[in-house]
């Protein structure tokens, strides 16, 4: 046998036994890329550690893809809005380093919270969903829901025995939970003790992300209760960062300029 057909037998044997380490090692990625890369090895003079981390590093890139794009799916945001998308020249209230903190994550993993507060149209939603994002790129469990679907979630739990408690259980797992709208309808009395125990099973466990129409002197007239209220409030802010948004909404002003650009006033 000629040193060329061995040297093909060989190759052929080795590439054979990558593609059953890597689908042993559940490694889909590593069995497409090495051989590319090992030319590129060959070609550009790597050491066996610079291709080894090569192909490495494109397998661990493409798991956490994956996995980011799991937990964004699974998180159930209503739309995809990002914090790179948001203008905070609209926003001059907003501090654009605390924005950048926040943006960060460095708050999930103590478990704080994040309270947006403004009126409808100001990017609440917006921020609240973009957060989330980075929290799913950052490794974070996230889910995404209105107060009002909160409350019908665990208004369902409660009609099951015991099922309460196994769904506040269940909701520790998600490292940031996101409540959105809460303010818009209020609460009776079942649905605000619902809500409170959820806020109350948080505290100093894991985040909540609050965005809220209405200023916290407020709450009593969302919970019919400013007893419930002012408990709920003294959990959430113990450790939170709390942002005031304000000016006209963002909705209102693109249909003004859209007008304006559309019918010009002539001299």
């Amino acid at each position: 046998m000629s040193a060329t057909a061995s040297r093909t037998n060989s190759s052929e044997k080795i590439g054979s036994t990558l593609a059953h380490l890597a689908r042993a090692m559940k490694t889909p990625t590593i069995a497409k890329v090495w051989e590319q890369l090992a030319t590129t090895a060959r070609d550009e003079g790597w050491s066996h550690e610079e291709y080894l981390a090569a192909v490495l590093q494109r397998q661990v890139a493409d798991r956490e893809a994956n996995g980011t794009a799991l937990r964004i799916q699974s998180a159930r945001f209503p739309s995809r809005k990002t914090i790179e998308d948001f203008n905070p020249d609209y926003q001059p209230s907003l501090r654009r380093d605390v924005l950048a903190h926040l943006s960060n994550m460095s708050f999930v993993p103590k478990a704080d919270n994040v309270i947006l507060l403004g009126p409808p149209g100001v990017g609440k939603t917006h921020l609240a969903i973009g957060l989330g994002i980075k929290a799913c790129q950052a490794g974070h469990p996230v889910a995404f829901d209105t107060a009002a679907g909160w409350v019908n979630r665990l208004t369902e739990a409660h009609q099951r025995h015991g099922g309460l408690d196994h769904e506040i259980k269940r909701l520790k797992r998600y490292k940031l939970l996101i409540i959105d709208e809460l303010g818009y309808l209020p609460f009776d009395a079942d649905a605000a003790n619902l809500f409170f125990q959820l806020v109350a099973s948080r505290y100093e466990q894991g985040s909540l992300l609050i965005t809220s129409n209405l200023a916290f002197s407020r709450w009593g007239e969302i919970f019919a209760d400013d007893t419930i209220a002012a408990a709920m409030i003294d959990r959430l802010i113990h450790h939170a960062e709390v942002l005031a948004l304000d000016g006209e909404s963002y909705r209102t002003r693109t249909r003004r300029e859209l007008l304006e650009t559309t019918n010009p006033t002539t001299p």
